[in-house]
């Protein structure tokens, strides 16, 4: 009786033992974590080098950087959902996460209550961790006797073809400049706001830069007098001692994030979550506001000195969802103004 009890204990530990051995090897063949990280990002380089070799050192995590345009990665993420390569995509718009919500993982940060509450993750998915604000960029030399706090101000006739701006039909700053417009003077279709577009573009007549970038060029240059812009490359141009000033509209300045989110069914995930508490912990948000010229979404940040404070800015919510939701119907009606302004 004794030889059964120990025979069946025998095959009970072996029985047991091979599922053990066959649950550990499940679980090895099923995780797929590595000690590394693949990032997609359309980020320009000192955004990058602010904040990936900081993140590499911290973790011992290896980044394979990937880099295009927004639009060409998005694609690329499309194409690969059923085998993702990307674990973390590293910038974009709300709009085009919002767009696109079914390729990313749902995950909050613990750091995410230390964000500026309208820039939280609200989604689930996507992380805000800068902001970029419409402005007006002002020669002073070339705006000598005018006062321009605002929108209203550039209703002067002695600004007509001095003002310098790109177009909102193919140009992301020129739209957001258009609808912080559109928010700031009552509404997407308030037609008194529309008013106010179309008097301001009869006053750039016709003069519509082929780039965002050619827009704040032309007013540090000199040949323009003011430019409806956005604040990022307008601070470099300050710490760089160009001649300009940046104007933060009185009517209100809308602040669009730039986000980041984990790939749906990413082979990093953990690696990838620490990315997203990484590019917003208080260091890495203190870096890239006092050595870079992007705007940091924490409420605690420092900023540089050129960097107005968020508290001394008159702040607009943008409606997202309606702006993306009708973005076709603004930018024709945008285009049937600038057509009529045209034909006269």
């Amino acid at each position: 009786m004794n030889k059964k009890i120990v025979g069946l204990s025998l095959v009970c530990l072996t029985v047991l033992g091979l599922t053990a051995c066959s649950s550990n090897n499940s679980e090895k063949e099923e995780s797929t974590e590595t000690d590394t990280l693949v990032v997609y990002s359309p980020n320009s380089e000192g955004l990058i080098n602010a904040i990936v070799p900081a993140f590499e050192e911290k973790y011992g995590i290896k980044v394979e950087l990937i880099q295009a345009g927004t639009g060409e990665l998005f694609k690329k993420l499309e194409s690969e959902k059923e085998s993702p390569v990307a674990d973390i995509v590293f910038g974009g718009s709300y709009t085009q996460y919002a767009k696109n919500g079914d390729l990313f993982e749902e995950y909050v940060s613990p750091e995410d209550e230390n964000i500026i509450q309208e820039y939280r993750n609200n989604s689930g998915y996507s992380t805000p961790y800068t902001l970029d604000g419409s402005v007006l960029i002002v020669n002073p030399d070339l705006t000598k006797g005018l006062t321009i706090k605002g929108y209203k101000d550039l209703l002067n006739d002695e600004l007509k073809g001095k003002i310098a701006t790109a177009d909102p039909s193919n140009s992301s700053s020129a739209y957001a400049q258009l609808t912080n417009i559109l928010e700031a003077d009552g509404g997407y279709e308030d037609d008194q706001a529309w008013n106010y577009v179309e008097s301001l573009f009869t006053l750039v007549d016709g003069k519509i830069s082929a780039s965002s970038s050619n827009v704040y060029k032309a007013v540090a240059d000199g040949e323009m007098a003011v430019g409806l812009s956005y604040e990022d490359p307008t601070v470099k141009l300050l710490n760089d001692g160009a001649n300009v000033e940046i104007v933060y509209p009185e009517e209100g300045t809308v602040f669009l994030p730039a986000s980041s989110a984990i790939v749906k069914d990413a082979n990093n995930i953990e690696n990838a979550k620490k990315f997203i508490d990484f590019i917003i912990s208080k260091e890495t948000q203190d870096t890239l506001g006092t050595t870079t010229t992007n705007r940091p979404v924490r409420q605690d940040a420092e900023t540089s000195d050129n960097m107005k404070d968020i508290s001394d800015i008159k702040v607009l919510t943008e409606n997202y969802d309606y702006v993306i939701e009708h973005n076709d119907e603004i930018v024709q009606r945008y285009k049937e103004i600038f057509t009529k302004i045209e034909s006269k």
